[in-house]
């Protein structure tokens, strides 16, 4: 009986043309604000999944890394445990360190020294834009780095004309004295292109070069890291009986908390404000129900002679804000969903610029973010109508003036 009171009084001509105006506007603005909320979700989506892609690609499931210090010792028998954790797809013992790379210019990079097998763990090999993922040996060691920093030391992988030189710390020397450095020549033999944050730090040798410059023990590492299924918890319990207290086990999203957080916290900031066009879609949606009580005051004196009480009264002009922003929220969601949809399969609106990893904006619809949507629409018209509908029945009305 509410709903076709509310349904009735929204179709019925009013007296003043007004009134017909603010209850579309209202609609308008709700729909406006569902789509924008459903195309910003969704393209926060799409950028959160191409970032975690790209660093899901250069950085491994899991990685061993020291409690203290820059290195720790394996010994024989817990190498040779590790190797039966049946889990395990594939593992690299990793030697990091940063250093000074000259060719035509000199670039502080951080060189890692990874066993043959690297490729995989990281898939490094599919980012190669010039040359190829060729490590060298302990002799003859060869680099692979990132086009940033291929750029920045003035090195060309395409025509090798000359060696590069590589200057690590020395352990036991003293830079006052001449001797803080380790110099050893290298043959560039490729450049990646990832991520901007990876092309301008990060640089590939092999394994017993990088332990040999540094003075490490063959035993000796920076890093173990592993491919292998994600969010398996017994897993790490395995890793950390085998490897023991000394290391500490990290999963891809502990290697990038600060990333993700950083996201989570953007795409929630972004929303809060969206969330504001709402608000301001329930002031004209106030507005609307004001001007439609005014024009209905002789109706609800009726329903009041007639026996009416004052929460049917409330309920009914409830309903009908609730109409109002069902409307809105329907129009919206085909409207967001449908730009969504459009972008995912056209890709209709372009990046600007041709430096990046793709030329349009990703997007990724999630039913999540829909439910969140109409909850957010719901909670706000319903305190919008209910506010006007209090009011409403707690109005005296009389058929007389």
């Amino acid at each position: 009986m509410n709903l076709l009171f509310a349904w009735r009084y929204f179709r019925s001509k009013k007296t003043t043309n007004a009134i017909n105006i603010i209850a579309w506007i209202a609609i308008t603005a709700i729909a406006v604000g569902t789509a924008s909320l459903i195309i910003i979700l969704s393209v926060f989506n799409g950028f959160e999944d191409l970032v975690k892609g790209l660093y899901g690609d250069f950085y491994p499931a899991y990685k061993v890394v020291p409690l203290k210090g820059k290195t720790f010792e394996l010994s024989p028998a817990k190498a040779a445990q590790l190797k039966a954790v049946k889990d395990i797809k594939a593992y690299s013992f990793v030697a990091e360190e940063k250093a000074l790379l000259t060719g035509a210019y000199q670039t502080i990079v951080t060189i890692k020294g990874v066993e043959n097998n690297y490729t995989q763990v990281n898939p490094i090999q599919q980012y190669i834009r010039r040359g190829s993922f060729e490590l060298g040996n302990a002799n003859i060691p060869g680099i692979v780095m990132g086009g940033g920093i291929e750029n920045a030391a003035g090195i060309n992988t395409e025509q090798v004309l000359e060696a590069a030189t590589l200057y690590f710390p020395n352990r036991n020397g003293n830079l006052l004295t001449g001797d803080g450095l380790n110099s050893f020549s290298v043959i560039p033999s490729g450049a990646f292109i990832v991520q901007q944050e990876f092309d301008n730090k990060y640089a590939f040798t092999n394994l017993a070069f990088v332990q040999y410059m540094l003075g490490l023990k063959t035993n000796e590492f920076s890093a173990i890291e592993i491919n292998a299924k994600e969010n398996n918890s017994n897993l790490v319990k395995q890793l950390q009986t085998v490897l023991g207290n000394q290391v500490q086990i990290q999963t891809r999203y502990q290697q990038n908390a600060t990333l993700y957080s950083v996201m989570q916290l953007e795409k929630w900031v972004i929303y809060g404000i969206l969330s504001l066009i709402l608000v301001v879609a329930a002031f004209n949606m106030i507005g609307a129900l004001s001007m439609l009580v005014l024009e209905k005051q002789k109706d609800i004196a009726v329903l009041r002679a007639l026996g009416a009480s004052s929460n049917r009264i409330r309920n009914i002009f409830l309903i009908e804000g609730l109409l109002l922003a069902a409307m809105g929220a329907g129009a919206g969601i085909l409207l967001g969903g449908g730009i969504c949809w459009m972008q995912e399969q056209f890709h209709l609106i372009k990046l600007g610029g041709s430096t990046f990893i793709i030329d349009y904006y990703p997007v990724k619809t999630m039913p999540l973010d829909f439910i969140l949507v109409l909850l957010t629409v719901t909670a706000i018209s319903f305190t919008a109508a209910w506010v006007t509908a209090q009011k409403t029945s707690a109005q005296p009305f009389e058929l007389r003036t």
